[in-house]
């Protein structure tokens, strides 16, 4: 067990949790989460006649970047202030400003404008995703939880599915800005029903704040992020002579350092090291980085794939993705029904970790001209493997800590993966950008042999290539193309197994503790089960 912590009186007279209002409390939560999920899917259809339009598109990366850089800072922050004190004020925030980012986004008339509100929105997002998790835990005994599991995975699998449409529906129709705007009735919505619903408990703490911490963490985190974002963010590669780059590498070294000395001293730390004293966080948490590292990495090159092999439309390409949703919400729904009824999770991360591997390998056998069946059987499997880890090693963490330490614990998980998936992306797409040139080299050779060589003598760069370009191109070059670009991303995969068996190695250390029957906010006494 983690370090107990007295517990603050509550304000307030003790909640009295009938199902009636668990139940009441997970629907505040599910429409908002329903608001975070659906607008990443929307937006990302919509992003390039977005940034065409804000004349943006050489520095597209910042829109990317400055959500995740946002919601990567937010996350440790709102896991502590929810400890200290009460996560009712925390998630309303949370919606207001993920609901003042999405209106000033539609509004935004420069690109930096437009980047200034998806960071807002990230502020708002990396709280309704911490906060969610950490109500589930405060209102709903570990022994039941898993059975909620299920309606959270499935609705990011139903936003997966239709926010693609709907993105390319309002791209195409009443414009771009409507999908931000949407968000907004959406938001005002969850706004209120969360004002009504999440009654919950709120603490006047006398505990201090960990300012040094926070400010050393936002600093470590942004220098991250910038850092895997260099070449996206509009550089020409690493130039390791650069100023700038080393300057912004000494310095998040520095801070992460500092980061981790004042952890050690603050009397009430932002992400207590003692954490990790605790086998049990400190596996999951490891598993959910290299899982960060591994799954995201994939994701974020198949539709790509797809819309260069297929010549599929991005709203297309989502919907081809669609196995991989299945996969994971059937998954995640079974494994959490069957937590709950037997209390035993260890074997779903094992088995989870053991199929996502298999998945990953299976996509290194992705040809251009392969059948979609088959793609779909290979993200199905992957998606199978995933719903069975995410929310299971989550559920593992909060069960194994103080329940005064809930929010923290959660968010610390949460923390680590989002910074696995950063780094990890960028490392993916270093490797696979360094093989596409070494393609394109062989490929303007070939070119020259064949007599197709443009007369200015230039030939195709990783750059330059755009799925519209490549469907106009004509035969053998279009052919030519298309394997190059698959030769490059195929075998990239392997380098991802390595890291989700790492993980699966992991998952073995993984101690099984029995499900608590208290939900977090009886065993801290702020209420009482009805």
């Amino acid at each position: 067990m983690s370090h107990t912590v007295a517990p603050d009186a509550p304000d307030k007279p003790l909640i009295v949790l009938t199902p009636r209002t668990v139940w009441l409390i997970f629907g505040a939560l599910m429409a908002s989460m329903f608001l975070s999920s659906l607008d990443q899917t929307i937006v990302s259809t919509a992003m390039p006649t977005i940034v065409g339009e804000l004349d943006g598109v050489e520095h597209q990366g910042w829109v990317i970047t400055s959500y995740i850089m946002a919601i990567a800072i937010v996350m440790p922050l709102y896991g502590k202030f929810g400890d200290l004190w009460g996560r009712r004020w925390p998630f309303l925030v949370a919606v207001t400003l993920f609901t003042l980012g999405s209106l000033f986004g539609g509004m935004a008339q420069t690109f930096p404008e437009l980047v200034a509100a998806r960071g807002l929105q990230g502020l708002g997002g990396g709280g309704l995703m911490i906060l969610s998790q950490a109500i589930i835990a405060d209102i709903v005994p570990a022994s039941e939880r898993g059975k909620y599991m299920g309606p959270m995975g499935a609705l990011f699998g139903i936003s997966a599915v239709i926010g693609p449409l709907l993105g390319g529906w309002l791209t195409d129709g009443p414009g771009w800005r409507w999908t931000f705007w949407i968000n907004v009735p959406v938001g005002i919505i969850a706004l209120v029903v969360a004002w009504y619903a999440l009654k919950l408990p709120s603490h006047r703490s006398n505990r201090p704040v960990d300012w040094l911490g926070i400010m050393f963490m936002v600093l470590s985190t942004c220098g991250i992020v910038l850092l895997t974002s260099w070449e996206s963010l509009g550089h020409d590669g690493y130039d390791w002579s650069s100023p700038q780059l080393l300057g912004l590498l000494v310095g998040t070294l520095a801070s992460i350092a500092a980061f981790i000395v004042t952890e050690t001293l603050a009397p009430e730390p932002l992400i207590p090291l003692r954490l990790f004293k605790n086998a049990t966080f400190t596996v999951t948490t490891l598993i959910g980085l290299v899982l960060g590292m591994g799954m995201f990495s994939a994701m974020a090159m198949l539709p790509t794939f797809l819309q260069m092999s297929t010549g599929a439309s991005i709203t297309s390409s989502g919907l081809l993705m669609l196995p991989m949703m299945v996969g994971l919400m059937l998954t995640a729904i079974v494994s959490g029904i069957a937590i709950s009824k037997t209390g035993r999770y260890k074997v779903f991360p094992i088995a989870g970790l053991l199929i996502t591997a298999a998945g990953i390998a299976w996509l290194t056998q992705i040809t251009a001209d392969m059948s979609m069946i088959v793609f779909g059987l290979m993200i199905f499997v992957l998606g199978a493997g995933m719903g069975l880890v995410m929310q299971t090693i989550v559920l593992a963490v909060q069960n194994a800590v103080d329940p005064h330490e809930l929010g923290t614990a959660t968010s610390a998980n949460n923390f680590f993966r989002e910074i696995g998936a950063t780094v990890g992306t960028a490392l993916f797409t270093t490797v696979f950008t360094t093989r596409l040139t070494d393609n394109f080299g062989g490929l303007a050779e070939k070119m020259a042999s064949s007599g197709m060589m443009p007369a200015d003598g230039a030939g195709f760069s990783g750059g330059s290539l755009t799925p519209a370009a490549v469907e106009q191109l004509p035969e053998p070059l279009h052919g030519w193309v298309v394997d190059a670009f698959t030769e490059a991303l195929a075998p990239a995969f392997w380098y991802l197994v390595p890291l989700i068996l790492l993980g699966l190695a992991l998952a073995l250390f993984l101690k099984e503790v029995k499900l608590s029957n208290e939900a977090g906010m009886v065993a801290r006494g702020e209420a009482v089960a009805g």
